[in-house]
């Protein structure tokens, strides 16, 4: 774990996603992403389906990967990071080295939050991540084994606060616990500044996506920007 996590700590891994439907879908143009995460001073990937997974490994070996599996499964909606342990087996198989999850209080349809983090530590032999929300599923997830945490969901659940920034009160309280496993700060990380700043709330190393690799939303906030000045 040290070996993993131990290079990663105060830098930026980048989140390269593209969901079927978006513009810059497809494994070859997020591998590409990849490279350009890595010249810009990357020091890790997070990313979505086994295809692309491989394609980003492919292309960056050097780099330690966050993979997940985005599925809806009926019943379960909105629990979709990695739900099953079938998806977390087939994002091992791509070659992630750690495995990021849905780890809320939510109902998951393979049981509980803790029952899943620890199938997939047995299944996979991988190092998870746990995509929190708020205070009580960070604990509760480093409870059931996770090896790190990540404040993903934050701001994507009742029963955490809807920001339109990253919640850098949560990381503030995390870190305050002194915790045993990294913590990553994510989620509406919208600029250098706010990176920084999540760095010094405590976080361990700071995950960024939107901001850096989807023009769409790169775009809207510029737009957003100029009609307000109209």
């Amino acid at each position: 774990m040290d070996k993993i996590f131990s290079p990663l700590q105060g830098g930026l891994i980048v989140s390269c996603q593209a969901l079927e439907g978006e513009p810059l879908f497809g494994s070859e143009i997020m591998a590409k992403l990849a490279l350009a995460a890595r010249r810009g001073g990357a020091v890790g990937i997070r990313a979505n389906t086994p295809v692309d997974i491989a394609a980003i490994k492919h292309a960056v070996p050097e780099l330690p990967l966050f993979g997940l599996w985005k599925v809806v499964v009926p019943g379960f909606e909105e629990v979709y990071i990695t739900p099953r342990l079938r998806e977390a087996v087939a994002v091992a198989e791509a070659g992630a080295e750690i495995i990021a999850l849905d780890a809320t209080l939510r109902p998951h349809p393979e049981g509980s939050t803790a029952e899943l983090i620890q199938a997939v530590k047995r299944e996979t032999g991988r190092l998870v991540l746990a995509d929190i929300d708020s205070e009580a599923s960070a604990l509760a997830a480093i409870d059931a084994g996770a090896d790190a945490l990540s404040t993903t969901l934050s701001g994507y659940t009742p029963s955490s606060p809807q920001l339109l920034g990253p919640d850098l009160e949560l990381v503030a309280r995390l870190a305050a616990r002194n915790l045993l496993v990294p913590l990553f700060a994510e989620g509406r990380i919208h600029s250098p500044d706010d990176a920084r700043r999540a760095l010094e709330a405590g976080a361990f190393a700071v995950i960024v996506g939107g901001a850096i690799t989807r023009p769409a939303q790169i775009t809207q906030r510029f737009v957003a920007a100029l009609r307000q000045s109209a």
